[in-house]
């Protein structure tokens, strides 16, 4: 059996970040010390965060005192004056390429071009770049939903920036239809896109493709999405635990990849043991 692991697998350059702000920390600071919802979206690191004395809250009427770690995907514009309100200690684990989505969208409503984020709405980074714009801005899934919108004279188009390149661009091509003036912005992670890119190549090549990441992560939902166009046999996972010897027996050669929140330990014990199940 030959296992192919993707390069780009794991942590991205935010999601590392936030992690590194927050262990820092709790180093520096005494507690109490929380997060306003998971810094990012992987169970097990967050509870490995629980471990080094950083709780999570999802109101910030839980939160009294203390230290306050905004997570990656960025807090709505009511929370973080809440927060200011409060006197608490604010660390900013915002990931600098969600803040660049901000300052397009931004731009564009200020410039008079109507808003389209293409993107899941009830994420929590979507819902964030909302909280700071006005009413002229709407959320698109789906490429035929802008068939139904505008029309706009003046049109402004971002993507979260962990959205499959492809689904945007469909989204782009159908707002030409629509407006007579588009202005877009690729604001979509370049990590995600090679990231993307090499799960779609890898499950090209291989019999069955295991893709490792939170439940709750919506650049792993994407990238088990993408994988299984091309190879049905693809399987999400959160754990080691979870792989199932059926998926693996008679394959010649297995594809690896994870979400961008997911921890180097579970990818490698996710490796040990499809190469265990393997060796049988």
């Amino acid at each position: 059996m030959k296992l192919i692991i993707a390069k780009s697998a794991g942590f991205c350059f935010g999601v590392k970040r936030a992690m590194e702000l927050a262990l820092a920390a709790s180093r520096k600071y005494a507690p109490p010390l929380y997060t306003l919802g998971p810094l990012i979206h992987n169970p097990q690191a967050v509870e490995y965060l629980e471990g080094e004395g950083i709780h999570v809250k999802h109101r910030i009427g839980q939160i009294k005192e203390g230290t306050v770690i905004l997570r990656s995907h960025g807090v709505s514009s009511g929370d973080l004056r809440t927060l200011q309100k409060k006197r608490l200690r604010i660390i900013d684990a915002t990931c600098p390429i969600v803040k660049k989505a901000h300052f397009f969208a931004k731009f564009l409503r200020r410039n008079g071009y109507f808003l389209l984020i293409v993107g899941d709405k009830h994420h929590p980074e979507v819902e964030a770049i909302r909280s700071y714009l006005d009413q002229e801005v709407e959320v698109v899934e789906r490429p035929d939903a802008v068939n139904r919108m505008g029309p706009w004279k003046k049109l402004g188009i971002i993507a979260q920036t962990t959205q499959s390149f492809e689904l945007f661009k469909e989204v782009v091509v159908a707002s030409f239809y629509r407006a007579k003036e588009v202005r877009v912005f690729n604001t979509i992670c370049h990590a995600t896109a090679v990231r993307q890119h090499e799960a779609v190549e890898i499950a090209r090549r291989v019999e069955c493709m295991i893709v490792v990441g939170g439940y709750n992560s919506g650049n792993t939902q994407r990238l088990t999405a993408i994988c299984r166009e091309v190879q049905p046999q693809t399987y999400p996972i959160e754990t080691a635990r979870e792989l199932k010897p059926i998926w693996l027996v008679r394959k010649k050669r297995i594809g690896l990849t994870a979400g961008a929140s997911t921890p180097s330990w579970i990818i490698e014990e996710v490796e040990k043991e499809i190469r265990r199940l393997t060796d049988r």
